[in-house]
């Protein structure tokens, strides 16, 4: 974990918990205690504190999409007709209704945002670009990158 983002309220134990946590968020408090070398309580006060200030964010099982069906991937470049921050307000807006977007970033570049978009195959990545993505607002034209094979696909 790259300790230069994080903020200096917190200490060496608490870097210790999200580290472990990282690696397996359904750890028990008492087990996590014994990693990081503190007592129960303590330890539970830290998660607790960690999950309160907004460094844990949350927790949640982490799906296998080729046993799901939803191997497929595409990367998509999105150019908006203008970048005002009602379009682009809009266009947040209505990517995050999208369930096929499983990443949204908006880029310095030469297009506007790309996204990362999970489906069963081919043609239904077709059928959420022609329907969805490309009727969002704002949206003057897209450029998909299928990808071959994932070879680092971290869940964030």
């Amino acid at each position: 974990m790259d300790s230069s983002h994080i903020d200096s309220q917190i200490d060496s134990f608490d870097t210790k918990i999200i580290a472990a946590l990282a690696q397996d968020g359904r750890m028990s408090v008492t087990d996590l205690a014994g990693v990081v070398g503190l007592s129960r309580s303590p330890c539970q006060a830290r998660l607790k504190r960690l999950v309160d200030e907004g460094y844990i964010r949350g927790f949640r099982a982490v799906l296998d999409p080729v046993k799901l069906g939803l191997d497929h991937i595409a990367f998509t470049e999105v150019k908006l007709s203008e970048t005002t921050e009602r379009a682009l307000s809009a266009f947040n807006a209505a990517v995050l209704k999208i369930k096929e977007v499983e990443a949204c970033h908006m880029i310095a570049g030469p297009f506007d945002y790309l996204l990362k978009v999970r489906t069963r195959d081919i043609r239904r990545y077709r059928e959420v670009l022609g329907e969805k993505i490309s009727s969002l607002p704002h949206v003057a034209s897209t450029s998909t990158y299928v990808v071959m094979e994932p070879v680092k696909d971290e869940v964030a």
